[in-house]
């Protein structure tokens, strides 16, 4: 079953990024086939793709981290909704961090995407094993969309 996948171009820097939607969707695809989630039926995701503006508000808001970041997910937790939840990303932030890498920002973006989808479906990072347990689940996926191994050499940023 496919899920619906609704994208808000909320800053109109993500027009620099061709093919950002696409990419999305590939991503969470990919997301899906390998980490074996069983969706809902008519599972649904929203995609922000916002600036860093926006998610510094965000970040403050629900971390009260009162600086911009990469990409924050807004989880749904409750069971009766086909809802999964919100995925917001912050292009300046992420164009930057790709720069300071050596990556193509295509290639980090699909990073955070996946990053943030894994988290909508309960992966996290807040332990070391579950940190291993998350990266290598994002290598997979990365390696299945041609994406180098964003932890090679000391890590991406989070």
């Amino acid at each position: 079953m496919k899920q619906a996948l609704e994208i808000v171009m909320f800053s109109p820097l993500w027009r620099r990024l061709r093919h950002a939607r696409s990419m999305a969707r590939e991503t969470i695809d990919a997301c899906i086939d390998e980490a074996g989630a069983r969706l809902r039926p008519g599972a649904e995701i929203g995609l922000c793709l916002s600036d860093n503006d926006h998610l510094r508000e965000l970040n403050a808001r629900w971390r009260g981290q009162d600086k911009p970041t990469n990409v924050l997910s807004f989880p749904d937790r409750a069971d009766e909704t086909s809802r999964l939840g919100d995925i917001a990303l912050a292009y300046e932030t992420i164009v930057q961090e790709a720069e300071e890498s050596g990556i193509a920002p295509a290639d980090h973006y699909r990073h955070l995407v996946a990053h943030g989808f894994l988290h909508l479906i309960g992966y996290d990072h807040q332990t070391e094993r579950e940190a291993g347990r998350m990266e290598a689940l994002e290598k997979r996926i990365l390696e299945r969309l041609g994406v180098a191994d964003p932890y090679r050499d000391g890590g991406a940023e989070e």
